[in-house]
């Protein structure tokens, strides 16, 4: 099974044998499409006393970074709706599902030999479906807050690299039951992700 440390030591060997890459700088225009394999962790921070929290796992995510300038780029990350068991402390109490769609703005540093990293900031708004809980319970729909990025762009060809990304998004929702407010929910993930991106 893929873990995060697996993650981690195939981008360490992938940034060992960047050298040879025959990558292009990026300029104004530029196109970077990217597919990766994400891992979502959550704080499962709960101010409500039910001890809630959904479970980690993995999920496809492809996102699209146009290039302003060499170094500013903006990248707009998309996922299809995720599904979570959510439970109060070792009981499941339900499930939902949930759709992230993320904006950031980027820059853009060259390190030299085909290696690229990034940082970036934007908004994160994730919308709720599907939600099924106990009668009376019910959830806020809507989040909007604040999402960091950094990652790495490794060349392994002309047009092609390899990327390792990590994300902190705020993703949180009011909670209640009887029509009364009895809390908060913090999702707050960290996200780990792997894979491939193409330049246009």
């Amino acid at each position: 099974m893929l873990t995060k440390k697996h993650i981690v030591a195939a981008t360490a060997l992938t940034l060992m044998a960047a050298g040879t890459a025959m990558a292009q700088d990026f300029k104004a225009g530029d196109l970077l499409v990217r597919a990766r394999a994400v891992h979502l962790d959550s704080a499962n921070k709960d101010s409500t006393g039910l001890n809630l929290s959904v479970n980690d796992k993995w999920l496809p995510e492809v996102d699209f970074t146009y290039f302003l300038s060499p170094n500013l780029a903006a990248e707009l990350i998309l996922t299809v709706p995720q599904k979570h068991t959510l439970s109060a402390g070792d009981a499941k109490i339900g499930s939902l599902k949930h759709l992230p769609p993320t904006l950031t703005v980027q820059y853009h540093f060259d390190a030299g030999s085909g290696i690229k990293p990034y940082v970036g900031a934007g908004l994160n708004y994730t919308r709720f479906s599907s939600v099924k809980l106990p009668e009376g319970v019910g959830i806020k729909k809507n989040s909007t807050g604040l999402a960091l990025q950094a990652g790495v762009d490794v060349a392994i060809s002309k047009d092609m690299y390899v990327n390792f990304d990590v994300k902190k998004a705020a993703i949180s929702t009011k909670v209640s039951a009887g029509g009364e407010r009895i809390g908060k929910f913090k999702v707050d993930p960290l996200l780990v992700g792997v894979g491939l991106g193409w330049k246009f």
